[in-house]
């Protein structure tokens, strides 16, 4: 295959605040971009790395994508990532196994089940 899955592309009204807030979650380190960016460097084995892109205008609706991460331990993770800022929210999920949550832009996340 001639294609390789290298980033992410999070739009973001503010680029250091939030990829500062994801780079706490996540424990991956933040480092600025030639192009005036915010890059998120996934460690080896970990996937691809998050560019966080200035844009002008703020989030108002269900994101299209989001990411779901999985846990040794749900509850502790969720009290975690809420302690840091992030909110549950309700998309009309229901009664499920994973717990749905919103950055401090409001794009939507789910910690799964641990495994």
């Amino acid at each position: 295959m001639g294609l390789r899955f290298t980033e992410v592309c999070i739009d973001a009204h503010d680029i250091e605040a939030l990829s500062a807030w994801w780079s706490g979650v996540l424990g991956w380190p933040a480092e600025p971009t030639d192009d005036g960016d915010v890059a998120l460097r996934a460690p080896v084995g970990a996937g691809p790395d998050w560019l966080f892109l200035a844009v002008p205008d703020d989030k108002v609706v269900k994101n299209r994508i989001h990411f779901d991460f999985t846990p040794t331990d749900q509850q502790a993770e969720v009290d975690r990532v809420v302690a840091l800022g992030a909110r549950r929210i309700d998309i009309g999920q229901g009664e499920q196994s994973w717990v749905v949550l919103a950055d401090p832009e409001g794009n939507e996340f789910c910690i799964l089940a641990a495994q």
